[in-house]
């Protein structure tokens, strides 16, 4: 049994390529362990507010102690942090706009990493606190791309990942999802990788 975490991040719902892939993985998953438990957070849905001085401010202050506002400020990362913290397996759908991922998974991004809860500088360097979890990234991409894009999008995700201590990182992929020639023969070609690498 495994606490499964969906972040999904497309906004174009069932059309979505990036949730296709990792609803084929959450499949998988509970194929060999039906009881595990999926909590989907849709952040195209439900977005997480861009990082503001009043939520960063509100990181610092124990619970206990926080005023109305500073909890209404820190509600956000408190029930993100809560997701990923108690998730065995983090599954994230990475679509591509302009260029790079959606600004909602930013914001989810900086609402949980915040310092004494997935990472610290207690020993005078960096150490990610959240260990033992694996992550698997799922990009979904309209073009077709050989210039390093792809992989640069990839490296910060996986460095940002790393800092807060998920090393365990797989990366599936499909291009070309707004070329009608490409799009299904591709987008077969990333379910069959992902269910030969669960099988």
């Amino acid at each position: 049994m495994a606490n499964i975490l969906n972040i999904k991040t497309s906004i174009s719902g069932e059309n979505s390529v990036s949730n296709k892939l990792s609803q084929t993985l959450i499949n998988q998953l509970l194929e060999k362990n039906p009881e595990s438990k999926v909590v989907v957070r849709d952040l195209s849905a439900d977005p997480i507010p861009h990082l503001e001085i009043k939520h960063f401010a509100s990181f610092a202050v124990p619970h206990e102690e926080k005023s109305e506002e500073q909890k209404e400020a820190s509600k956000y990362s408190d029930e993100a942090l809560k997701e990923i913290q108690e998730a065995d397996i983090i599954i994230i759908g990475v679509p591509f706009y302009n260029f790079t991922f959606p600004s909602t998974l930013k914001s989810w991004i900086d609402s949980i990493s915040v310092a004494g809860k997935t990472f610290s500088y207690a020993d005078g360097t960096p150490k990610g606190l959240l260990e033992n979890k694996k992550l698997y990234l799922n990009f979904a991409i309209g073009g077709v791309y050989e210039n390093g894009l792809v992989e640069n999008m990839e490296h910060y995700l996986r460095t940002l990942f790393g800092f807060i201590g998920i090393t365990d990182v797989e990366v599936f992929q499909t291009q070309g999802t707004m070329i009608p020639q490409l799009k299904e023969e591709n987008l077969m070609k990333a379910v069959e990788k992902i269910e030969a690498v669960l099988a």
